[in-house]
């Protein structure tokens, strides 16, 4: 195979993850981030075992379990006690399965520091503006400084805003307030559940157990408070102890949490986005992650999805034959769970955000109740954890060895998470991406 140069734009977990792939293989990669110091954007997110199968090929799965929060199964309950969801990982048919909580910082640290041991270019303060395709490649251009040099082709992980894209719409009605809050013993919450809580289908309240930072010495938790986006100017006007009051009123061992948030900057509004890129393969450009595709994160697959891509982006560029052959093939192999994903998703979610009554009482009374038989409750699980429609072996990918890992996290002593040599490191991928 011969060596390539390649332009990542953006230093999230997928660029990162693409970067050490590519890195892998033997050719020049060079990561741009707008940022001055590159760093992750929101609150905590859930690895799946898609996820964790490349992470687990990257040898990042353990560092990620450490600081990380094993989460055993989602339960939602409905505000009258009715089970909504009830989603354990159990019933995957995986031996000893689960997923994993964890911060943004967390996540990022660990790719970051895994790309700065293996000495990938990450060039900061270069926000990205558009590109210009040459006769031999193509450049990125930035808003203040010259455009790059030429490279045989860029990745595009620039997220649902990437400037490669005219489209626009596709907003979601619903988005969400986020914080990171600290973790104290005899706190009312199981340390291994993704608890939410519901009234009807228009509010949603919920606390996702995300480890310990890097930098950290105690667990968080993830709490957010579903809200519409027409709503977020009012909350913005509303007191904070008025917004607490309705919160404890759906679920009061919030009580707890909320007593941690003392003003409103503690809170991040997120906000989201349905679409999908028609054509996200250009001549000398590719978009993976959210710039090709975006969604609710209701099933909280973004991340995964995108390391998915970043997986079968590496596999791609080694086996084409031509450039254009290796980019076709990267997107061939993930667009069918990629289209399926993008369509369960965009069902489900009214489920849980909804003005419309019917769809809370679609989810209490027939979707819960049949989730609890078989075969209905090994889909579910198949769908939550991301396996639905069996994206790993297409990949050369198998699920994560959970009950090998689980003793590793549990025997690693807190130095043990330090990367190993590049020399090994990229050995040790190389070698995993030709046996897939």
């Amino acid at each position: 195979m011969y060596r390539l140069s390649i332009a990542i734009a953006g230093c999230g977990p997928a660029g990162l993850a693409a970067a050490l792939l590519l890195q892998a293989q033997g050719h020049e990669v060079v990561v741009f981030d707008q940022f001055d110091e590159p760093g992750p954007a929101g609150s905590g997110l859930m690895i799946q075992p898609t996820g964790l199968a490349v992470l687990e090929r990257l040898g990042l799965a353990t560092a990620t379990l450490r600081h990380g929060s094993r989460i055993d199964g989602l339960l939602g309950i409905e505000e009258r006690g009715r089970i909504g969801l009830d989603a354990p990982y159990s019933r995957l048919g995986v031996p000893g399965a689960f997923g994993i909580g964890i911060h943004r910082a967390s996540l990022f640290g660990i790719l970051h520091r895994a790309a700065r041991g293996r000495d990938i270019v990450i060039e900061t303060g270069h926000r990205v503006t558009g590109s210009l395709l040459t006769s031999r490649g193509r450049r990125l251009t930035f808003a203040s400084c010259e455009p790059s040099p030429e490279f045989d082709f860029v990745v595009d992980v620039s997220g649902r805003g990437t400037v490669f894209d005219e489209a626009t719409g596709g907003e979601l009605e619903f988005g969400a307030l986020w914080a990171n809050l600290p973790s104290e013993p005899g706190d009312p919450f199981a340390d291994n559940v993704l608890e939410q809580r519901y009234r009807k289908a228009a509010q949603m309240v919920g606390v996702l157990p995300i480890g310990t930072r890097h930098d950290r010495t105690l667990p968080e938790v993830a709490f957010f408070w579903s809200l519409k986006c027409a709503d977020h100017p009012a909350w913005l006007q509303t007191p904070l102890e008025e917004w607490k009051g309705e919160v404890r009123a759906l679920w009061p061992d919030t009580d707890v949490l909320l007593d941690r948030i003392e003003s409103r900057e503690q809170l991040t509004f997120a906000r989201y986005a349905h679409r999908t890129l028609t054509r996200p393969v250009a001549p000398r450009m590719i978009a993976i992650g959210d710039a090709w595709h975006s969604a609710s994160p209701q099933l909280g697959q973004g991340a995964n999805m995108a390391l998915l891509d970043a997986w079968s982006l590496a596999r791609g560029i080694q086996e084409g034959r031509t450039l254009d052959e290796k980019l076709r093939l990267a997107i061939s192999w993930r667009r069918d769970h990629v289209w399926l994903y993008q369509w369960v998703t965009k069902l489900f979610t009214p489920l849980y955000q909804s003005d419309a009554t019917w769809h809370s009482a679609v989810r209490d009374r027939l979707l819960a109740p049949s989730s609890q038989v078989w075969p209905i409750s090994a889909i579910q699980a198949q769908l939550m954890s991301g396996l639905f429609g069996f994206p790993l072996a297409p990949l050369g990918l198998a699920p994560p060895d959970y009950e090998a890992l689980a003793r590793v996290a549990r025997s690693a002593a807190p130095h043990s998470l330090a990367p190993c040599s590049t020399a090994s490191r990229t050995s040790a991928m190389a070698s995993s991406l030709s046996h897939a």
